[in-house]
């Protein structure tokens, strides 16, 4: 099933601020807040859709590639933007958007205490990609470092807060006395601490293992995009959750093509004599080889299109063009025989210029170049 426009999900348009996607989300969020809707599967799936929604658009960088490529920008192996959200996860990452920073549940609606869910720190690596794997889209896979909790490591039940993650302060002021609610410094607010772990851990319980992770690339990226593979971070202590595995895409240089958008181009020497007497060349292409008709008499700056030879666009609506730019190779070095020939043809007047309409000038061809 396809995924929601994230501006259709808060009914927002592209130009609205960060004000407004708060505002938007806030509204989305008390309606269809668990605690109002009890045992409704169907409100749950809208609060994880709004909830999905403010994390992307909330973010600039998010928003920014969001609105360049789509859901597209966040697909890489194991989710996107924030696909695999649990309830969890938003209590924990938005649960100051009602302006309540303790107690209470997620707005004050009743729901009770919540013990801060950990999430791990995030990996960063970058993945080299030819043009044709991007053209192509490629599954690739690559060895991380990772943080995972140690076997045998065992948790108790926090003393200082007896669980509950956070710990509550009564105070007295002239007006009267008021509560107040922050996370328990003693267990980073999971509501657990490490009871027993194995020597070769750290004082987290972790230890650093490598993992091979499969990654799929879409076709169509980008060179500098980033792609996450979610949970393939450093693990969390405790019930925490992995961060995230972020892939940053660099482009090689291809040794005969270049690339512009969607669109690729590829310089084609072609000899006097196939340039006087037309010949037929094959090329590499991104996608294979192609056989090119070169015709008798063609031109230095010719330009042949060849629709949908290019990349793929990164949301799947069409395809870039690959542009082969002809070039007449003139030889540097000539015989004595082939010198003489070429003294013969220059009184000849088959070798006098003379453009024609259909030979356009050097601006023309590059205006239809990106026509």
């Amino acid at each position: 099933m396809a995924k929601r426009d994230y501006y259709d999900i808060l009914g927002i348009n592209k130009s609205a601020s960060a004000a407004e996607i708060k505002k938007a989300y806030r509204k989305m969020a008390v309606k269809y807040h668990p605690d109002k809707n009890p045992d409704d599967k169907t409100a749950e799936d809208k609060f994880k859709e709004a909830a999905e929604a403010y994390e992307i658009l909330s973010d600039a960088d998010k928003k920014a590639r969001f609105d360049q490529y789509g859901h597209r920008a966040f697909e890489g192996g194991h989710g996107g933007g924030g696909g695999h959200m649990n309830m969890d996860d938003i209590f924990s990452q938005f649960g100051d958007i009602f302006g309540g920073g303790g107690g209470g549940g997620f707005g004050g609606f009743g729901g009770g205490q919540r013990q801060r869910v950990m999430k791990g720190s995030n990996l960063r690596i970058r993945v080299k990609l030819t043009l044709e794997e991007i053209a192509n889209g490629v599954e690739k896979k690559v060895k991380v470092k990772r943080k995972t909790q140690a076997k045998g490591v065992t948790y108790r039940t926090c003393s200082t807060c007896n669980g509950q993650g956070q710990v509550t302060r009564i105070t007295n002021t002239i007006l009267g006395r008021m509560q107040t609610a922050s996370p328990c410094n003693a267990c980073g607010g999971t509501g657990q601490s490490i009871d027993k772990r194995p020597p070769n851990s750290d004082s987290q319980g972790f230890v650093v293992e490598e993992e091979t992770v499969s990654i799929k690339i879409p076709a169509g990226v980008v060179d500098g995009m980033q792609l996450k593979v979610t949970g393939k971070g450093n693990a969390a202590p405790g019930n925490g959750i992995s961060g995230d595995l972020l892939v940053a895409i660099t482009e090689e240089t291809h040794p005969t093509l270049q690339r512009e958008g969607d669109n690729l181009h590829y310089d084609l020497y072609v000899s006097l004599p196939d340039a006087i007497l037309g010949s037929s060349i094959e090329i590499d292409t991104v996608t294979g080889k192609v056989r090119l008709k070169i015709e008798a008499g063609v031109q230095s700056g010719k330009i042949l299109r060849l629709r949908g030879k290019g990349i793929p666009n990164i949301n799947g609506y069409s395809r870039g063009d690959l542009l082969v730019h002809i070039n007449v190779w003139t030889p540097k070095t000539l015989s004595k025989e082939q010198k003489s020939f070429f003294e013969k043809m220059k009184t000849d007047e088959h070798f006098s210029p003379k453009p024609e309409s259909s030979d356009k000038s050097f601006f023309e061809k590059v205006k239809d170049m990106f026509s």
